[in-house]
């Protein structure tokens, strides 16, 4: 008798097992559906996102496209405002040594439109952000050889003075890809990169965007302001300071004061600000054209 409960408790128990078991396998084999619908459903949305921004870009553009003419915007309308992402970039050259930079020239009496950074005959020039050759072209009078590119983000990039050019037009190209070697030809007193990055023909500071000491950008995303454009610039930042390693603010005091800019965060001061970037508050103050006393906002930005 006990040796039939046995066998009945050990079947019962087999039975319960392989009974959950399928239960299991059945429950999981109905969730899978739903896993991948939902995966489905986040990657449209993120793809609408996507869409969206690269429409936005194709409508800065109007769906122009001009492979002859450089500077080919003259009749087009600036936007108020055009978010600008920095992200998924590469620098141009490895060099850190630039020559001289974005602003008016008295010597030419003019403005030079873009920073140019030392590079050898024959060093790799790259593109900076995924895009689309728009110009190769030689300018004996000034670029030279020179490859223009526009860029997913809405910025047009220039790189001028090549020796040679490894691109052509209408190729896509990716941010690091090489277009180009480093040289001295058209307008050009020593071999160098003449760089510009533009937003529908206007001119925006490269110092601005990237960081060639550190060899980075500036931010994950600058905002450009049409009516906040000061003499020097059109761009202001839109990025979090505290997202950047500090220790890098030293460095970039190296450089001529009044050539960067630092985003008031809430809660600070001048003092509190001329610490951070180890200047005098006179400094500070004297840059910026402004007093001790003078009321900052979280947002605003100042030279230093």
């Amino acid at each position: 008798m006990n040796f039939k409960l046995i066998r009945f408790f050990a079947a019962g128990t087999l039975f319960f097992a392989a009974t959950t078991a399928l239960f299991g396998q059945d429950l999981i084999a109905r969730q899978a559906p739903v896993n991948r619908k939902l995966k489905a459903v986040d990657s449209v949305t993120l793809q609408r996102l996507l869409d969206a921004e690269r429409l936005e870009e194709a409508d800065l553009y109007s769906s122009s496209w001009n492979t002859q003419s450089t500077h080919c915007y003259s009749h087009s309308e600036l936007p108020d405002s055009f978010k600008i992402d920095l992200r998924g970039f590469a620098m141009p050259t490895p060099s850190r040594n630039i020559t001289s930079r974005f602003g008016y020239r008295p010597a030419f009496r003019r403005m030079h439109k873009g920073l140019d950074i030392k590079v050898y005959t024959g060093d790799t020039i790259s593109a900076a952000f995924d895009g689309k050759v728009r110009i190769v072209k030689y300018d004996a009078r000034g670029y030279g050889n020179y490859v223009v590119i526009r860029h997913d983000n809405g910025l047009e990039t220039i790189y001028g003075h090549m020796s040679r050019q490894l691109v052509k037009v209408n190729q896509d190209v990716k941010a690091g890809d090489p277009i180009g070697l480093g040289g001295n030809t058209g307008l050009s007193y020593g071999s160098h990169l003449h760089f510009e990055t533009r937003l529908l023909g206007e001119a925006i500071d490269p110092a601005l965007l990237f960081d060639f000491v550190n060899q980075d950008v500036t931010g994950d995303f600058y905002v450009y302001h049409k009516n906040g454009k000061d003499k020097e610039n059109t761009l202001l930042a839109n990025n979090d300071a505290g997202s950047k390693d500090k220790s890098k603010i030293a460095s970039r005091n190296s450089g001529r004061t009044g050539n960067h800019y630092y985003k008031v965060h809430k809660g600070e001061s001048l003092y509190s600000i001329a610490g951070k970037l180890g200047l005098s508050v006179a400094q500070l103050c004297s840059v910026n054209r402004i007093g001790k006393k003078t009321k900052i906002r979280p947002g605003q930005i100042l030279r230093y």
